[in-house]
């Protein structure tokens, strides 16, 4: 069921939400949260769509902040969803004009649900200072997403200035899978020495850096960043070691190929993640990411991460103060390929 409203308040939208309960029989029982999402206007949809299929794990509230022309004559639109057109929850999406285009806790508080955990989540560009800002002072958790920002290196440093415990990034939920089996790995083969650690992929990303930094952090090593045009995403991890490298090969988008030392290549399911997965990943957790906490503060500050383009000898300084605007970084490949 979709419902139209036009020039409209917080409080009728509640009203209208109530009446068609009521007339329809829909049940709002179970909802876990209130998801939150500030989107921008012509990609509100593509969020929609990774919110609905993220609900049918997380039941919850989304309400979708949609920002047009500040310019334009205030008012606001609204969208209802519910039933089989808001997937496992209530979808609310409000087209903000003029001064309703800039969202805030007074436009959206009549609309929460009561007694219900708050995320807040910014699928493109995001304000300066996250947990600062209206929506994100009332959020238990803020999801951001450097790789989708207009400047993803300038956004990747701004997080590490303003973190605040809750705060996470969609760059960092992508490299999940690749950090599951590098620790197994390095647990199953037990205490060595990292001379070296080697990413390749096509090109620089907040993602390729994030994983960079995590392992340099972790093994006390210089960690390489080698980018190719030809290559898809990130698709492989070389660490050198004294007895010969162990590397993590992904030549395509579901398998990637294990080679250790004395070993037999070995075969795993490692898929490349999609923003449906990598949202709903983070909806099952409502405390702070500590590790994400500890890398994109004190580890993208201190890890030892140079760049190069494949065939060229000469390094470019990835980590720290220059991480987030790297020379060999001349665009963002499109978000979700890790």
């Amino acid at each position: 069921m979709i419902v139209q409203m036009e020039d409209t308040t917080a409080a009728k939208i509640e009203k209208k939400l109530n009446q068609l309960r009521d007339e329809n029989g829909v049940v709002t029982l179970g909802r876990v949260l209130t998801l939150v999402v500030l989107a921008q206007a012509g990609h509100s949809e593509v969020a929609v769509e990774a919110a609905n299929y993220a609900s049918h794990e997380h039941p919850c509230r989304i309400i979708v902040h949609v920002a047009h022309s500040r310019t334009d004559e205030t008012r606001l639109d609204a969208q209802l969803r519910l039933g089989g057109d808001a997937g496992a929850s209530e979808v609310i999406l409000l087209h903000g004009y003029g001064k309703l285009a800039e969202p805030t806790e007074t436009l959206v508080s009549a609309l929460l649900l009561p007694d219900a955990p708050i995320v807040a989540w910014w699928p493109h560009d995001f304000p300066q200072n996250p947990s600062r800002s209206s929506i994100g002072c009332i959020a238990h958790r803020r999801i951001t997403d450097s790789a989708r920002a207009g400047e993803p290196y300038e956004s990747l440093s701004q997080l590490s200035q303003q973190y605040r415990p809750g705060d996470t990034d969609l760059s960092w939920t992508r490299i999940t899978n690749w950090r599951i089996q590098l620790a197994a790995v390095l647990d199953q083969v037990g205490p060595m020495t990292v001379r070296e650690i080697v990413l390749e992929g096509s090109d620089v990303t907040p993602s390729i850096v994030l994983l960079g930094v995590w392992l340099s952090s972790k093994l006390d090593a210089p960690a390489t960043i080698i980018t190719d045009d030809s290559r898809r995403g990130l698709d492989r991890v070389c660490l050198v070691t004294d007895d010969g490298a162990v590397q993590l090969h992904r030549p395509g988008r579901t398998v990637a190929v294990l080679s250790q030392p004395g070993q037999p290549d070995q075969q795993i399911a490692m898929p490349v993640r999609d923003l449906n997965a990598c949202l709903a990943e983070e909806l099952r957790r409502l405390d702070a990411d500590e590790v994400y906490g500890e890398i994109i503060t004190s580890g993208l500050a201190t890890a030892q991460i140079t760049t190069r383009t494949a065939g060229q000898d000469t390094e470019q300084d990835a980590a720290s103060g220059t991480a987030d605007s790297p020379e060999g970084a001349e665009g963002t490949r499109e978000a979700g390929n890790e």
